[in-house]
């Protein structure tokens, strides 16, 4: 996956509380095989529905950052959601609650998840609104979001940070030990399949 250290974007503003998998990423679309193209089914029956949600809005159609209400992603575990995101074009999602599950799968696929304060939260919602021009930077290494009038600080583990920073996804990590693994596969009977890390 990609590296992350700084992300520069406007805002997509979704105040709407405990936004579930379900709604991200409706469950008539999960029936690719790729990770990739969920990002047109993206929040799909909202869009459907309403003319003027956001993501229809062409002012917000190139934000790079969602900012929304609390208890982001419950629901179902499906990953299809955060994927879906990530395809639409988002970077980082900022709330004050994210379900744990989404959360999760959005680290291990370079998907930022941002949590600030309730009034952190209102004042960007507010922002987004008001200008949707308005350009934000989120910095991983310094934890911090920023744009002018505003400066936050946000917590994330310090192993998750590394992956991010790193760009190493599940495979990622195997792969810094192909040494390892190669030297393992060579103990293995020869009757039993080998696998390749190369």
């Amino acid at each position: 996956m990609k590296p992350i250290n700084t992300i520069v974007g406007s805002l997509a503003p979704l105040p709407r509380a405990n936004v579930d998998t379900d709604q991200i990423m409706p469950k008539k679309y999960l029936k690719r095989v790729e990770r990739t193209g969920y990002g047109e089914f993206v929040f799909a029956e909202w869009r459907e529905a309403d003319p003027q949600f956001v993501l229809n809005r062409p002012e917000y159609r190139n934000a790079r950052i969602l900012v929304t209400g609390p208890n982001f992603g419950s629901g179902s575990s499906r990953e299809h959601a955060p994927w879906g995101l990530q395809d639409w074009g988002f970077e980082a999602i900022v709330t004050f609650s994210f379900a744990d599950i989404f959360r999760n799968n959005c680290t291990k696929i370079g998907l930022l998840p941002v949590e600030l304060s309730e009034k952190e939260v209102a004042w960007l919602m507010e922002l987004a609104e008001a200008d949707p021009s308005v350009q934000v930077e989120i910095s991983l290494p310094d934890q911090s979001v920023t744009t002018e009038g505003f400066s936050a600080e946000f917590v994330i583990d310090p192993y998750t940070r590394w992956r991010l920073e790193n760009g190493l996804d599940d495979i990622g990590l195997s792969l810094r030990h192909t040494d390892l693994i190669a030297e393992f596969e060579a103990t293995r009977p020869s009757y039993l399949p080998s696998v390749t890390t190369g």
